[in-house]
């Protein structure tokens, strides 16, 4: 039996993707965006009280999702566990307030 040998030029090479400022740049621009129209929707003063809460959450989890993905590196491969302990400290946060106004609203 013959045996090939491959040589280091024939070899496929497996370049580590990396990545840029260009994504940064864009996502920062993406939130100081955000922040101006949060901004603006409260400044403006004429805008239903309403609608400016509901644009602020908005908003909000936009720039959640943004600061995580982006700034935390959450959407890289390999960040599972941290993604899990964040969504349970997030749960038990929530659960916190919840009864926390439970106890204060219906006592």
């Amino acid at each position: 039996m013959a045996t090939e040998q491959h040589s280091p030029d024939s070899a496929v090479k497996h370049r580590h993707r990396q990545e840029g400022p260009q994504r940064h740049i864009v996502v920062f621009i993406f939130s100081v965006i955000l922040t101006l129209i949060a901004f603006a929707a409260v400044a403006a003063g004429g805008v239903n009280a309403t609608f400016a809460v509901i644009l602020l959450l908005v908003m909000a989890v936009l720039q959640v999702f943004l600061q995580m993905g982006f700034w935390m590196h959450l959407k890289d491969k390999g960040h599972l566990i941290p993604i899990l302990f964040m969504l349970g400290g997030f749960f038990i946060a929530g659960t916190c307030i919840i009864m926390a106004l439970y106890w204060v609203w219906w006592d």
